[in-house]
């Protein structure tokens, strides 16, 4: 791959992954504030401004070294980064122990919605006449769904401070759950552990290949 066609790659993603971002941290502050924490929206955080949700280390920084190292060294492309988290005071919840667990839900449960709805844009554009805009538009749309996915069941993983450790702390009895909950702080050191051992894509791409196969099932796409 040169460098044109990373930089035609890049383009074709950004919309998709800027989607993918901002709403999975807008959806957390839209749930904490139906749950009774206006947190997040006190601090002007329920936003579809990407610009709102950017870290400059994991949106910006980790992005950019782990793509240029993966493209020096193998010429493929490799993305991993985060945004910044949404503040939720779960003591500000009306239910905190059970309301953290829809909370956490939010942001997987819209990745999926988005990964569905590209997979509608993807079959729509299978039935439109060719034209110019035709291979852009899929290949736009295919992104959406493998971000999407790839994204939803990342943060499923039961590991603090990431969605699936949320959900794993509200459904554990109270005592476990303290327990299980001090290992946030070892949270992002695990994860990036993993991730360069290649145990974390063992771990994931078994679920994302089942969320994706189910999907090109339903709206039969090729």
């Amino acid at each position: 791959m040169d460098f044109g066609a990373l930089i035609q790659t890049l383009a074709i993603a950004a919309l998709p992954v800027i989607f993918a971002i901002t709403l999975h941290e807008a959806a957390h502050g839209y749930a904490a504030r139906h749950f009774g924490d206006p947190t997040a929206w006190q601090a002007g955080r329920i936003s579809l401004n990407p610009l709102r949700h950017v870290d400059p280390l994991g949106t910006l920084l980790v992005p950019a070294l782990i793509l240029l190292t993966s493209y020096l060294a193998a010429g493929s492309v490799m993305l991993f980064g985060w945004a910044k988290p949404v503040p939720v005071n779960f003591g500000r919840l009306r239910h905190p122990k059970r309301d953290m667990l829809w909370v956490a839900v939010a942001g997987p449960a819209v990745n999926l919605l988005m990964a569905v709805g590209w997979a509608a844009m993807f079959k729509l554009d299978t039935l439109m006449p060719y034209n110019v805009y035709t291979l852009p538009l899929a290949e736009m749309s295919r992104t959406g769904i493998n971000v999407n996915l790839v994204l939803m069941v990342l943060n499923l993983l039961p590991l603090p401070p990431l969605d699936g450790g949320r959900i794993a702390v509200s459904l554990l009895p109270q005592r476990l759950a303290w327990k299980f909950a001090q290992l946030e702080r070892w949270g992002f050191p695990i994860l990036l552990l993993l991730m360069f051992t290649g145990i974390l894509g063992d771990l994931m791409w078994p679920f994302v290949s089942l969320f994706r196969d189910l999907i090109i099932v339903l709206f039969q796409l090729n």
